[in-house]
C-alpha cells in the first residue's frame, strides 16, 4: 500500500483552522486564545525536533544514545509530576518518589516486552523501543502524578482524623489505607476507562497511526493490544510504588503524621 506523504503546505493549512479557532475564542472572550496559539506552536516545534532526533537515532542505533534518550525523557517526566502536584513532598523526594517510580515500572515492563515478547535484534532497535518507552512513560506519569496528587490533598484535609487513628493506636498503613485506596484508584481510572473504551467508543492513537501508515489492521490491532495491556501494567505498578513510597515519607520512624515535609505550590 502506497502511503501518502504530507507537504508541509498542507500542515500550514490545517494550523489555520487552529488560528480560526483562536479568533472566535478572543470574539467570545473564553481567555484561552493566548494558551491555544501557545500550545500549538510548542507542538509543531516539539515535534519537528523529536522527528530530526529519531531519524538520527534510527540511522545510528547505538545503545548509549538511546540509553540517553531515555534518560532525559525519564528526567523530563519526573519533573511533571512534580510540577502537577498542588502539595508536594519537601526537597528531593517530591522528584524523586515519581522519578523513582517510573523507573521501575515503565523500564521494567519496556525491556521485558523488547525482549520476551517483540523479540527485535537488537533488542534496544530505536524503532521499537523509543515510541514504546514514550508510550509507557507518558501513561505511567499521568497515573502516578494524579496518585500522588489525590494522596497528599487528601492527608492534608483528612489529618484531624489520620491523626485520631494513630492516637487510638492503629499503625500508620491502617490509618491511611482508604486514602492509599482512593489514590491508587484515581491513578489507574484513565488506564482502564482506555481499555473499557478502546474499539467500541475510540480507536486508539497507535492503532490508527499504523493502519494511516499501510499496516494491516490485524497487525496494528495486535501491537494496540500488546501496548495497552504492557501501559496498564506499567501504570499500576508505578502508582503502586509512588502510594507506598509518598505514604510513608509523610510519617516519621515513630509514626508520627509529618505534615511539615508537604509545601503547597506557587501559584496554586
Amino acid at each position: 500500500m502506497e502511503i501518502i506523504d504530507l507537504a508541509w503546505w498542507k500542515l500550514a493549512l490545517t494550523a489555520v483552522l487552529v488560528l480560526a479557532l483562536a479568533g472566535v475564542s478572543l470574539a467570545a472572550r473564553l481567555g484561552i486564545a493566548r494558551s491555544l496559539l501557545i500550545a500549538g506552536m510548542r507542538t509543531v516545534i516539539q515535534l519537528t525536533l523529536i522527528g530530526l532526533v529519531l531519524e538520527a537515532l534510527f540511522a545510528s542505533s547505538e545503545l548509549y544514545w538511546i540509553a540517553l534518550m531515555a534518560t532525559v525523557m525519564l528526567l523530563v517526566a519526573g519533573r511533571e509530576v512534580m510540577a502537577r502536584q498542588q502539595r508536594r513532598l519537601r526537597g528531593f523526594w517530591a522528584f524523586g518518589i515519581g522519578t523513582g517510580a517510573m523507573f521501575l515500572s515503565s523500564f521494567t515492563v519496556t525491556v521485558l516486552t523488547l525482549t520476551v515478547v517483540i523479540g527485535p535484534t537488537p533488542w534496544y532497535e530505536p524503532q521499537y523501543a523509543i515510541p514504546l518507552l514514550g508510550m509507557m512513560l507518558g501513561n505511567t506519569m499521568t497515573g502516578v502524578a494524579l496518585s500522588l496528587d489525590r494522596l497528599t490533598e487528601s492527608v492534608w484535609s483528612q489529618r484531624a482524623v489520620i491523626e485520631n487513628r494513630l492516637m487510638l493506636g492503629e499503625p500508620w498503613r491502617d490509618a491511611l489505607e482508604d486514602i492509599r485506596r482512593h489514590a491508587m484508584r484515581s491513578g489507574m481510572m484513565p488506564s482502564i476507562n482506555a481499555m473499557a473504551a478502546a474499539g467500541i467508543v475510540s480507536l486508539p492513537g497507535m492503532m490508527t497511526g499504523q493502519i494511516l501508515a499501510g499496516s494491516p489492521p490485524a497487525v496494528a490491532v495486535k501491537y494496540q493490544i500488546l501496548v495497552m495491556l504492557t501501559i496498564t501494567v506499567g501504570t499500576g505498578f508505578g502508582t503502586l510504588i509512588a502510594v507506598s513510597w509518598g505514604s510513608r515519607r509523610m510519617f516519621d520512624d515513630r509514626e508520627r503524621l509529618r505534615l511539615d515535609r508537604l509545601i503547597l505550590q506557587k501559584g496554586r
